[in-house]
């Protein structure tokens, strides 16, 4: 049984189409549709049941999928395992990430791991919709927040303050608020997931004890979205007040183009994890990208 018959097959199960595999493998259609009869030769069983517009794959099929993509995962972080024997990472790095944190913070971290490391192959999910790491092509996603699920493998990269903002020019506009109560007379920008909005925002008094009543405020506005990216771009073109990660708005705070409100308050943190499905598929290259990302944010998040 030969591995690139196996790999074949992966592909046509995810993509439902032989022709499509062939293409993605660099590969003939005549060539991977003979393949793919030799598999099931081997195997004595039909893998796919095939018709003149659709593919389908089979009960026997579903359940050799499984177990084929288990040993050709074993076997990449065994050549993975050998090269870090020679002070070498490779594999691939099958990563999601979060849109702004993705396109704006992250992205020029992960081209420079894959400048140092050129025997690593990087497969990038950029999107605010979480990932499902037990049914996505996903190895790895960074995600703020702390996991629900404990049988996953998180590796915690940084506590990350959370910041209200706006423009100057919004300021011009509108004045500054004071007090949170006061956001109600503002225009805030409202980022949801899915069907859950993240209106209500929560302070505290830095001149309190930690242990102070909360203050809720439940804010309102006229711009609405469920990419994290498109709110920071409203905030910074003057259309409101946004709540957001400061690692997302740093380089907009230092380069002015956004002012940190309510100095006087602070608003729970957040913390930032890289989290695995299980711990067989922490390879040397999700190490690798831990230690960076852990790097990179204490670099960038320091006073």
């Amino acid at each position: 049984m030969q591995t690139n018959d196996l790999t074949l097959f992966v592909a046509t199960a995810d993509l439902l189409s032989i022709t499509k595999a062939a293409t993605k493998l660099d590969l003939s259609p005549a060539a991977a549709s003979a393949a793919i009869k030799r598999l099931e030769r081997e195997l004595g069983v039909e893998l796919f049941v095939r018709s003149t517009r659709q593919l389908r794959i089979t009960e026997e099929g579903e359940r050799f999928l499984s177990h084929c993509r288990s040993a050709l995962q074993s076997l990449d972080h065994a050549k993975a395992s050998l090269l870090e024997m020679r002070g070498e990472v490779a594999g691939k790095l099958r990563l999601s990430v979060s849109s702004d944190l993705g396109r704006n913070v992250v992205l020029p971290w992960l081209d420079s791991i894959m400048d140092t490391h050129p025997k690593l192959s990087l497969d990038l999910t950029i999107s605010d919709s979480v990932a499902n790491l037990y049914q996505d092509r996903i190895d790895v996603a960074l995600r703020y927040g702390q996991p629900e699920d404990s049988s996953m493998v998180a590796f915690k990269i940084a506590d990350v303050q959370r910041v209200v903002c706006a423009s100057p020019d919004y300021i011009a506009r509108h004045g500054q608020p004071a007090l949170p109560t006061e956001l109600l007379e503002h225009n805030c920008l409202l980022y949801r997931l899915g069907t859950t909005q993240f209106d209500q925002w929560v302070f505290h008094s830095k001149a309190d004890e930690p242990s102070s009543r909360e203050i809720k405020v439940k804010v309102r506005g006229n711009h609405r979205c469920d990419d994290s990216e498109i709110v920071r771009r409203w905030c910074v073109a003057g259309k409101g007040v946004a709540l957001k990660s400061r690692l997302d708005m740093l380089r907009d705070l230092k380069q002015n183009r956004l002012v940190e409100l309510l100095p006087d308050y602070v608003v729970s943190p957040t913390s930032l994890w890289l989290i695995c499905p299980n711990r067989q598929q922490v390879t040397p290259a999700i190490l690798l990208l831990r230690d960076e990302l852990r790097i990179q944010c204490k670099k960038h998040l320091e006073p």
